[in-house]
């Protein structure tokens, strides 16, 4: 193993590391927002539940290792590149308590400094169609998804004493807070151990693209110890500012967007947690009235969302041709 491989493999596990830390609120804004469970709490269930996610299937590790960018046509300088695409542009937008997608920063990444590395033609079809259906996935499903879940709920407890239904939601919630970090550890956690592959491919360690059990578990790890940092900023966005949540509401966010998630990662769809779990919780706020959702911190955060493609590709296809000069 020489000294750039080493220098890419860490540089994937900082990527890695960061998404853990800028992603962990994905799976407990809204259960530390309605008072469910304590930050600290929420932060402990997240960490367990995402390495654990992180450990089934390889499915969406695959279609980010080999169907995005052709694995012939880039080198490790590509693969670094991204990484740092990735790295600056979401630690600069978690600063300020901006929910990015690592998805998106992944794949934009991945083809800005493949462009810069071989060219349009390493490019591939047949994965940037995945990521164009995960993109609605992540949005319109998860949020009519989550709106369905709520009207059902409202209709089938629209007699039921108040009390007694926020008792209910609230021990259910912490299950769908559960699950739904379970399943953005399959998903978000599995895309940087199909670059953690991919790099070791590339730089001759493996002989063929597969995903080694040790792979998933160093990457797994990786993101646990990112995710039990969190990130109250991103927490509070998610949680408190779009819309004021119950616990009702919670749970059907969470489930909404688990459920989505669940779905994209059976079929190796890489979709953004981040635009699930957001869009999910602007459908439970619709689902009560459209007032209920404040409209002008969505745009903001759509923006953030929008901004990734082109920061994250830019940044990456410079320092793709910065790192190609230099070696």
């Amino acid at each position: 193993m020489n000294f750039l491989l080493l220098f890419v493999l860490l540089l994937v596990l900082y990527a890695e590391f960061v998404n853990g830390w800028t992603d962990a609120p994905n799976s407990i804004a809204t259960v530390v927002s309605t008072r469910v469970l304590s930050l600290r709490v929420a932060v402990i269930m997240a960490t367990a539940f995402n390495i654990v996610g992180a450990l089934f299937g390889t499915a969406v590790a695959t279609t980010i290792g080999k169907g995005i960018v052709d694995p012939s046509a880039v080198n490790l300088q590509t693969i670094a590149a991204a990484m740092l695409g990735i790295i600056i542009w979401s630690s600069v937008a978690a600063k300020f308590g901006f929910p990015t997608s690592e998805s998106h920063a992944l794949v934009a990444g991945l083809a800005g400094a493949g462009l810069a590395t071989a060219g349009p033609d390493v490019l591939l079809a047949s994965g940037w169609q995945k990521v164009f259906i995960g993109l609605l996935f992540s949005t319109f499903l998860g949020f009519s998804v989550a709106l369905i879940i709520s009207k059902f709920i409202q209709k089938v407890f629209a007699a039921r004493s108040p009390q007694k239904s926020t008792r209910l939601f609230s021990r259910l919630q912490i299950f769908s807070a559960a699950f739904m970090a379970f399943n953005h550890g399959s998903n978000d956690g599995q895309k940087f151990i199909g670059v953690f592959a991919l790099a070791l491919f590339i730089g001759g360690v493996l002989p063929s693209f597969s995903i080694p059990v040790w792979v998933i578990f160093i990457c797994a790890i990786t993101m646990g110890i990112g995710t039990s940092i969190g990130g109250w900023k991103i927490i509070k966005t998610l949680g408190i500012k779009i819309t004021n949540l119950e616990t009702w509401q919670g749970f059907s966010a969470e489930t909404g967007a688990s459920l989505t998630i669940l779905s994209a990662s059976h079929f190796g769809i890489p979709l953004s947690t981040t635009h699930t779990i957001g869009t999910a919780i602007m459908g439970v706020g619709a689902a009560k009235r459209k007032t209920a959702v404040r409209w002008g911190v969505s745009r903001d955060i759509v923006w953030a969302w929008i901004l990734t493609f082109p920061i994250c590709g830019t940044i990456a296809f410079l320092s793709a041709l910065f790192l190609k000069f230099m070696f």
